[in-house]
């Protein structure tokens, strides 16, 4: 039975069975993105293309995505969620089915671009979850399903390489719209109805986007933050697999896979952040965490000769990306709650941008100065995030310092006549 509808949502703590289905979902629908990428040989071979035409359907998945954390995830604040969830998850299921049946690579990018519009909805249940959770409970439950959206990153390309083994490339994609259908019917029994806060119009909600950026500075802040923090997470991914399938250490394609395995470390990462900005301590968590980045950087640097350091590194680093990503989504959670579908809009539109261009200049400073250079400028991408971190806790102190002190009450039990004492 479908709870009833409310206008807010609840506050006590969240059922743990429906915290665990959340990450489950948000880590099966980020998945959807990546299955392609071990197989794009195959897939060519088996479309007659070329492997830099199955490449596209890299491109076609973030076309989708990206216009979905545009113009689809802001719908969360004007439409009943549970709903849009649900319906997210069935066409995503429709489209990964398309994709399965695939006749040609033009049918098959097409599909692709609605798959990632879809998959957004990891990004729809985020804020959602946000919502459902009480005040001091918000950042587990957002690190917990961010773990899970994390694992559904490393994972994907693991299943799927090991189905398409078995099974052929398109096999995945039946699995996964499988998978997006029973989302879509545990979510539907478990997630309360929750009438939507704001009454806007559609196209006044997607230009609110930018005002929230404007009006807000700790969202500002926390963009920059997640901005460079995946850059960072970015340059170290993709230079990670030119050094290790270079002549330093010339691993295959297999071993360099296992290397993922290392992000679970950020998830548990995320999970700790999470505890301690509900306790108060996002300061504490942001400074750590970048401290994290630049000494993970400094190992990595040592790691273009020594594996063991290069592991610590990878492991260092993740630890610390992921953990100030999941303080930077508990703060700005907190700022509107109408609108934390927006937030959400605004703060993921700005970590997708500086993803495309952690890819592109990793490839650009290894040609032009290999894994040194790489590692110089993500230890940059730290020392500019404590920097800013050092700029804000000084302009909070410079603020309080000429706030006007508070006015203490006037003592008025001497003026006040006593009544005399009987007996």
């Amino acid at each position: 039975m479908p709870a009833d509808v409310t206008a807010d949502p609840p506050v006590r703590q969240l059922d743990r069975r429906l915290v665990l289905l959340l990450a489950v979902a948000t880590g099966a629908a980020v998945a959807n993105l990546y299955y392609a990428q071990p197989l794009l040989d195959v897939i060519a071979a088996r479309l007659g293309t070329s492997p830099g035409v199955a490449g596209l359907i890299v491109t076609a998945s973030q076309i989708g995505y990206a216009a979905g954390l545009v113009f689809v995830v802001p719908l969360g604040d004007l439409v009943e969620r549970r709903r849009l969830v649900v319906r997210m998850l069935i066409g995503c299921a429709v489209a990964l089915a398309a994709c399965a049946l695939a006749p040609g690579i033009a049918a098959l990018a097409l599909a692709i671009v609605v798959v990632g519009v879809t998959s957004v909805v990891a990004q729809v249940l985020v804020p959602f979850a946000g919502d459902l959770a009480a005040d001091d409970e918000r950042g587990r439950v957002v690190g917990t399903i961010m773990s899970g959206l994390l694992i559904g990153i490393l994972a994907a390309r693991t299943v799927s390489g090991f189905v398409a083994e078995l099974a052929g490339w398109r096999a995945i994609y039946v699995l996964a719209a499988a998978m997006m259908l029973a989302c879509a019917a545990a979510l539907q029994r478990m997630l309360p109805v929750i009438a939507p806060r704001a009454v806007t119009p559609y196209r006044a909600l997607l230009r609110s986007v930018g005002t929230l950026v404007r009006e807000e500075p700790l969202l500002r802040l926390r963009m920059a933050y997640g901005m460079l923090g995946i850059l960072t997470f970015t340059l170290l991914w993709t230079a990670l697999t030119f050094l290790l399938s270079g002549p330093a250490y010339g691993y295959s394609e297999g071993t360099i896979g296992l290397f993922g395995l290392a992000g679970l470390i950020g998830a548990a990462a995320a999970q700790g952040a999470g505890r301690l900005a509900d306790r108060g301590h996002a300061s504490a968590t942001t400074v750590l965490g970048w401290v994290a980045v630049l000494v993970g950087w400094i190992l990595c640097d040592l790691g273009g000769s020594s594996l063991v350091a290069l592991i610590a590194g990878v492991l260092v680093l993740d630890a610390g990306v992921q953990g100030q990503h999941i303080t930077n989504q508990s703060l700005i959670y907190s700022l509107r709650p109408e609108a934390r579908s927006r937030l959400t809009t605004a703060y993921m539109a700005g970590n997708f941008s500086a993803a495309a261009l952690g890819s592109a200049l990793a490839s650009a400073l290894w040609s032009v100065g290999g894994w040194d250079a790489v590692s110089i400028v993500g230890g940059a991408t730290a020392v500019i995030a404590l920097a800013l971190w050092g700029i804000d806790r000084w302009r909070i102190s410079q603020a309080a310092a000429v706030a006007p002190a508070p006015v203490p009450a006037p003592d008025l039990s001497a003026a006040t006549p006593r009544p005399p004492r009987r007996g």
